[in-house]
């Protein structure tokens, strides 16, 4: 907008989110990346602690504090006055609340008094259960109101908002992630994964020629790595020589590390995945919900088939064809463990399908066109016209 003197402003987005790790705050960086490149002023209000607040600040962003915490509770006012002052002092042009916290107490702060996009991330209530389910539902239908556009990363995460009964303005805008960061280490997968295993603090256990299955993100009740240590005694039983690692740390990790079987590494947190997606011979995401997760992405931008529960954005991420081998139902242990079976023991197949899933991921999933669309979501919303630049690239 133009000032007192005539020199025109950038536009402000304000991006809320609760989330400072995983895959929520890789999706608002490379959003602020973008749009800092683009000549947006990015704004990141977030509670302090994990990566998102200097990851923001390297991608362009100003970030500043907001006190939040996962779960709704007796919080929520001092959230919701957090929201509104933030709101105040940045002035954006455009209210960007992601995930569920965000998306209520931004919400309630803003209150239609500028445009707001919410993007869930993944539905509250499907995290959740009994009345604290039918009670985000509820707000979740009541609160679309005050989303001018609420932005889902999968057909099917949108469908199950309708199906639920949330009147919304939608759109679909699926997740992507940097080709040039995620791809293959070289030009032959074989080698490529000996020297990813020979980087990594492996075990001597894990240092063989058995197949390696990796298993990344948070360890908790979502990305379902208790279902994934509860199948692997049959995985064992298919193919003795297998190994399992747990890339991630999270709230279950300690409860499940005292109950894991023989043949799992429960690797902890790492600041750089790559190494370990391309030591994989397959990436598994047994998760009980998602939007569209990332990992997966990730794992087949460098060229690593997976295997994901048939949760939303799943069939959406995998390559034509490959639903009949990679996809499980979600919370089935024993589906689970028969389809880690059939693919850890065909080495061919899984290099065949790696291969299919590095094309595929190079193709349809790349961040530039993902962040592009957003951007141009905003000056649709704005009422301004999208850059030439821009324009040439969503051609």
């Amino acid at each position: 907008m133009p000032t007192q003197h005539g020199a025109v402003q950038p536009t402000t987005v304000l991006h809320l989110t609760q989330p400072v790790e995983g895959g929520v705050a890789r999706v608002v960086v490379d959003l602020v990346r973008a749009q800092s490149a683009a000549g947006l002023r990015a704004v990141v209000g977030c509670p302090d602690g994990g990566i998102l607040a200097d990851a923001a600040r390297a991608a362009g962003a100003e970030v500043l504090t907001w006190r939040a915490g996962r779960a709704p509770g007796p919080g929520l006012p001092a959230e919701v006055i957090g929201a509104r002052r933030l709101l105040r002092r940045v002035r954006p042009d455009l209210l960007h609340a992601h995930s569920a916290k965000a998306g209520l107490a931004g919400r309630l702060a803003a209150r239609g008094s500028v445009p707001t996009v919410f993007q869930p991330h993944a539905w509250s209530f499907d995290a959740v259960g009994g009345t604290t389910a039918a009670l985000a539902l509820r707000w979740e239908r009541y609160g679309a109101r005050w989303a001018d556009r609420v932005l889902c990363v999968s057909e099917a995460e949108r469908r199950a908002g309708e199906s639920e009964g949330i009147a919304a303005r939608w759109s679909v805008i699926r997740n992507g992630v940097d080709l040039d960061h995620f791809r293959p280490g070289g030009p032959d997968p074989g080698q490529d994964k000996a020297r990813a295993r020979a980087a990594l603090p492996l075990p001597a256990a894990f240092r063989g020629d058995g197949p390696l299955a990796v298993c990344v993100g948070r360890v908790c009740l979502q990305k379902g790595q208790d279902l994934l240590l509860q199948a692997w005694p049959e995985v064992l039983g298919a193919v003795p020589g297998a190994r399992l690692a747990l890339v991630g740390d999270g709230p279950d990790t300690e409860r499940l590390r005292g109950a894991a079987p023989p043949g799992v590494l429960f690797a902890g947190a790492a600041s750089d995945i790559r190494p370990w997606l391309r030591a994989a011979d397959l990436v598994v995401l047994p998760s009980r919900w998602e939007g569209m997760a990332l990992a997966p992405l990730e794992a087949m931008a460098c060229g690593r088939p997976v295997l994901v529960s048939d949760v939303s954005g799943a069939r959406e991420s995998l390559p034509p064809g490959q639903g009949r081998l990679c996809l499980v139902p979600p919370e089935d242990p024993t589906a689970l463990a028969k389809a880690l079976g059939r693919l850890l023991a065909e080495p061919r197949l899984l290099a065949e399908l790696g291969e299919q899933a590095r094309q595929h991921a190079r193709t349809d999933f790349d961040v530039r066109r993902t962040t592009d669309a957003v951007t141009g979501l905003y000056h649709e919303l704005l009422g301004r016209p999208r850059p030439l630049n821009q324009e040439r690239i969503s051609r």
